[in-house]
């Protein structure tokens, strides 16, 4: 394989090798830090990071508040401080070398809020920021303030012309790299458009192509692009290094770092990665955020999916083949078609009583309990996304999105800080890119071996 020489990314030299940020306590410090110290870009999560109490004990984040704006407030509290700590620690374990990223989704609630109060107090130790799930039009602006590099995932050549047309022009000197998400490919939230098929990858380099081509058009500077999704071994990857069409290139790592001994997931969750098979990675739609993500198939995402399969559409007055008056045996009374009556009364006879609404003027069949648990998981909404599906939270004025809670979804920040600390792997939402099922075929993980970060690292320097 080619030699593997170390790059610039905001005029830092460092091996072209990033971690790739996780939220939700995933890449902490405790990862970030001796990736940096291997000599590449170790990346901490500012998604709702962990903090510590004086004993060094971790923080529940619990809320109090009584209203939903009020439970915000705190989580931003929880986000800006747990990404301070975070930050720290990753530096002081990286002794200094290569670099510390910090990773922020767009789309989270208070994004903006959370990247200034990380940044005011850790500025002389991030070297860059890495934002995507969205269009970060102000990222540029934000990290410039501080002196910081900003790098922005995008999917498609036209993601970024947009963004460097409307701001990122002005203030191209802080550019650090590009970071190009496969969306077929990449684990967590990803950024498949309307027009393009889920169901059929492409193939990532004349995408990657396509983006390079766009930056030289548009005036950028020649930064490198950071391959996101599918990598695993870099010897596949061989054609792309010193490739004059690409240009300079580096490459991100998510899912493997997760299985190592610094890695902060639990340890049943490295044991169920290693025994992963081809196909056990779902690309689904059913995030809050209304993304596209890939997360590991389990009795959440099947139950979630059954739960969309009892669906029926409904009219509240007799129209056309909507002759039917149903009801759930409340008060309320449907109109629908005799096909759907007959399968509704089914459902209901399986034990899924209890009707639920959609904004898309569609009724859900589910159980009386998990009717209640969603109640209750939309009451407690603390508004950890800029706007939610699941409860029809925004982070406006009325804070609302002015639509019905959608019933199909789910509470992201729950689950997501459940199976982080230990929650049930089979009943929570566990992200994982779609090259998951490769630990349990790569040698280098034979007899259930877990590396340190260290020994990772070395060993994708020798292309495997």
């Amino acid at each position: 394989m080619k030699a593997l020489n170390a790059i610039l990314l905001g005029g830092r030299e460092v091996l072209p090798l990033i971690e790739g940020g996780k939220g939700i306590s995933i890449t902490s410090g405790a990862s970030s830090g001796p990736w940096a110290a291997a000599g590449g870009v170790g990346t901490v999560s500012a998604v709702n990071a962990d903090s510590y109490d004086a004993d060094g004990n971790r923080i529940p984040q619990i809320y109090h508040g009584r209203t939903r704006r009020e439970r915000h407030e705190e989580l931003l509290r929880y986000a800006i401080e747990g990404g301070i700590e975070q930050v720290r620690r990753a530096y002081e374990a990286s002794r200094g070398l290569g670099a510390i990223n910090i990773n922020i989704l767009w789309e989270m609630g208070g994004a903006q809020r959370v990247l200034h109060g990380v940044l005011e107090k850790t500025r002389e130790l991030v070297h860059g920021v890495t934002c995507g799930a969205g269009m970060p039009y102000r990222l540029a602006e934000i990290c410039a303030s501080y002196g910081t590099f900003y790098y922005p995932i995008v999917s498609s050549a036209r993601a970024f012309r947009a963004l460097w047309k409307r701001a990122y022009a002005k203030f191209a000197e802080y550019l650090g790299a590009v970071v190009y998400e496969d969306p077929w490919r990449a684990g967590g939230h990803n950024g498949l458009s309307n027009s393009e098929d889920p169901e059929r990858p492409e193939d990532p380099y004349p995408r990657v192509v396509a983006l390079r081509r766009t930056m030289r058009e548009a005036g950028c500077p020649e930064v490198p692009i950071v391959m996101a999704g599918g990598v695993w071994f870099l010897r596949e990857w061989e054609d792309w290094i010193d490739n004059p069409e690409l240009g300079p290139i580096a490459f991100q790592f998510g899912t493997r770092p997760l299985v190592t001994r610094e890695s902060p997931i639990p340890e049943k969750w490295k044991r169920m990665l290693l025994t992963l098979k081809k196909g056990d990675v779902l690309l689904h739609r059913f995030s809050p955020t209304g993304f596209y993500s890939s997360a590991v198939r389990n009795a959440f995402l099947d139950e979630l999916a059954a739960r969309s399969a009892r669906q029926i559409a409904f009219s509240p007055e007799p129209v056309g083949e909507h002759r039917v008056l149903f009801t759930d045996g409340s008060r309320r009374k449907f109109y629908v078609t005799p096909a759907d009556a007959e399968r509704a009364y089914r459902w209901m006879a399986e034990g899924h009583t209890e009707a639920m609404k959609t904004p898309d003027g569609t009724l859900v069949f589910v159980s009386r309990e998990r009717r209640d648990q969603i109640r209750k998981d939309q009451a407690d909404c603390m508004g950890c996304l800029s706007h939610c599906l699941f409860s029809n939270w925004a982070d406006n004025e009325k804070s609302s999105t002015g639509r019905k809670a959608d019933p199909r979804s789910f509470c992201i920040q729950k689950t997501l800080q459940d199976v982080a600390h230990g929650g049930d792997l089979d009943w929570n939402l566990v992200f994982a890119g779609h090259n998951a099922y490769r630990f349990a075929q790569d040698p280098f993980y034979s007899n259930g071996f877990v590396p340190t970060v260290k020994q990772l690292v070395e060993r994708i320097l020798t292309g495997d």
